[in-house]
């Protein structure tokens, strides 16, 4: 059992409290995960540069840790630090060669994501606790997901916390179990995907990435994932400009969902909705089995 949220905002001026309206909707899911909890926010980009969002054991070295990869930058670097992670800005033609040398340099630093808009934070704890440790109220963005994990099949550890990134500006929050990952990523490896952890969640994300990388858009990697992934599951999906959803065709897992013509939002049960403003207007269904849900950013 874990809890999922998602909101997508429609209206442009809700953006400054994109943190605060995900903050409420994530810690009414505790109950359905309190072992670990995690989100993603699609803020502004920095210009050109691309964000990577690093998780380290120890902060108090980021100073020395920017000083040395800064030295083999051809671009100065912006550097922004939420509790033990931090998020390095960089040229995009600085960036093979940042990912090169933390692989070399820093093995012991966990890369959390990649992209131009996209920011991942994810922790052990209470859904509260986490929010509250990395400031999620204080963010600011066009759409977010969050993921609340009750470990039933593995240990209680940040690598088996969700979301999961597997590209670029990509993320992807699971509830469910997949029972054919093992195939799959073996499929994905032979194509030249890498994997993080042996978590089935971040083989879902890996497919949809291999799926967009030959061509796809977000709903159709979606559609395809009913033909090839076994098992059951609820995805919530964002991509730089995108959010979807999709239920397996049995749909044993809770989902609710509510439209406005302010936003689009995802909650495991209908309390994640009700903290909303005006939720009362928006539209509240429950979506249907193997259909894909999408929207997309002009």
């Amino acid at each position: 059992m874990c809890g999922i949220v998602g909101l997508f905002l429609k209206n442009k001026t809700l953006e400054p409290a994109l943190g605060e309206m995900l903050s409420k909707m994530l810690v009414t899911m505790s109950a359905r995960g309190p072992d670990s909890a995690g989100m993603a926010i699609y803020g502004a980009s920095h210009g050109d540069k691309v964000k990577l969002t690093l998780r380290a054991e120890d902060v108090t070295s980021i100073d020395d840790l920017v000083a040395e990869l800064s030295a083999v930058l051809t671009a100065p670097l912006d550097v922004s630090v939420r509790a033990n992670h931090f998020v390095v800005a960089i040229v995009r033609d600085d960036e093979a060669a940042a990912l090169r040398w933390l692989k070399i340099h820093k093995s012991e630093l966990q890369l959390v994501s990649v992209g131009s808009n996209m920011e991942i934070y994810k922790d052990v704890g209470l859904p509260a606790h986490v929010v509250s440790e990395f400031g999620l109220s204080t963010m600011s963005g066009s759409h977010g997901i969050g993921h609340t994990r009750m470990a039933t099949e593995s240990a209680i550890t940040i690598d088996g916390a969700h979301p999961f990134s597997t590209g670029q500006d990509q993320c992807l929050v699971h509830n469910g179990s997949l029972s054919n990952h093992n195939s799959i990523r073996r499929n994905l490896v032979r194509e030249g995907m890498t994997f993080s952890t042996q978590n089935d969640s971040e083989v879902a994300a890996g497919y949809l990435t291999w799926r967009m990388s030959k061509g796809d858009s977000l709903k159709q990697s979606l559609t395809s994932s009913l033909d090839d992934l076994d098992g059951f599951f609820t995805f919530v999906v964002g991509t730089r400009t995108g959010f979807a959803v999709l239920r397996d065709p049995i749909a044993c897992k809770p989902a609710i969902m509510a439209e406005s013509d302010d936003y689009v939002a995802f909650g495991s049960e209908y309390r994640a909705l009700s903290v909303l403003p005006a939720i009362e207007k928006a539209r509240v269904f429950e979506p249907e089995p193997a259909t894909v849900y999408a929207w997309e950013r002009s």
